[in-house]
């Protein structure tokens, strides 16, 4: 029987959830290709392993990742079913001609929110975040009909992703934020640990996403054409001169991790989780093998001095590229 992974809260909504949870966008073909019982299996293996928190999006495959989900939800029975914490996101559209969207009106986070409870096959989602913020829109208007699905008992606890601290600010005065989602790794600080200050002193919980840079911090990827098919061959970090810069940036973490007797990604997800207990990774994966790889960060104990170490040795603003291409660039941080 395995031992109960840690775990750590969600805000004031008094969820807990394991610190390493699992997020689901790359079982629906945004980094490669991957079949449906290959996502069932990841799923299922992450949960067998006692994670509790999974991540899924309306706009993951447009649809197909929740039914996926779903899916691997209905299959399991009893306490196993009763722990799984699941979190899922609105507010991206898909515009005709190609091209990302956003809508944050409150009439569409009703109909949004419908749809992903009949695609989930669920009466309740756990954790509702607005995956990007509409500018067109007033923070407080999104964010009073989110609150209008706990009434409803459509949603458990609600949170935003890519915010910047004032939209935190006024959506908190609305209705209680139980986390805030925005990408954060020893690669990418900047905007997440000017945010962090805002979430710690309103006791929001820190979601962090791509905590391993995409791929970046696990020195798996050795060159940018063993991405070339995927999305991250958009991201001016995988493009040629920024990843051989970034790429060189990982000397010191696989010489510590080399020191430790761990592999890279452990060591990098461990730095992430000692910044603070109220941080909450969510590495995705489309891989068994990774699932297991990164629980095993949980094993890594870093001292202070070992994590100031990793802080300076990839200092902020250290990654060469923004981490979207322009268009999502003007997305995020809003």
């Amino acid at each position: 029987m395995n031992t109960p992974l840690p775990t750590r809260r969600l805000g004031a909504s008094g969820i807990n959830v394991t610190s390493i949870g699992l997020g689901l966008m790359s079982l629906s073909g945004i980094y490669g290709e991957s079949s449906d019982d290959n996502g069932i299996s990841v799923i299922h293996h992450a949960i067998d392993r006692g994670v509790t928190f999974l991540d899924s999006a309306d706009m993951y495959g447009w649809g197909h990742n929740e039914t996926l989900v779903g899916k691997a939800l209905r299959s399991l029975k009893g306490e196993k079913r009763d722990k799984v914490i699941l979190a899922s996101k609105f507010g991206q559209t898909k515009l005709e001609g190609g091209g990302n969207g956003v809508d944050g009106r409150p009439e569409y986070v009703q109909a949004a929110c419908e749809a992903s409870l009949k695609r989930l096959g669920l009466d309740v989602i756990d954790l509702y975040y607005v995956h990007r913020i509409d500018p067109k829109v007033a923070i407080e208007d999104t964010v009073g009909a989110m609150a209008r699905l706990i009434e409803q008992g459509k949603v458990r606890a609600i949170g935003l992703c890519e915010a910047n601290p004032a939209t935190i600010r006024r959506a908190h005065k609305v209705h209680p934020l139980a986390a805030l989602q925005t990408e954060y790794s020893l690669l990418y600080r900047e905007e997440a640990e000017e945010t962090l200050k805002t979430t710690r002193e309103l006791g929001i919980t820190f979601v962090a996403y791509s905590p391993l840079g995409r791929s970046l911090l696990t020195g798996a990827v050795h060159d940018a054409s063993e991405v070339a098919n995927d999305r991250r061959k958009d991201h001016p970090r995988f493009h040629p001169g920024n990843f051989e810069r970034n790429r060189d940036l990982l000397a010191p973490i696989e010489a510590m991790a080399k020191q430790k007797g761990c592999t890279p990604a452990q060591l990098a997800l461990a730095w992430l989780l000692a910044q603070g207990d109220d941080i909450i990774a969510i590495p995705g994966t489309k891989r068994v093998a990774r699932v297991d790889d990164n629980l095993g960060a949980l094993n890594v104990k870093l001292t202070p001095a070992e994590v100031q170490a990793l802080s300076h040795a990839l200092p902020v603003g250290a990654a060469a590229g923004t981490r979207y291409p322009a268009g999502g660039m003007k997305g995020v941080y809003i």
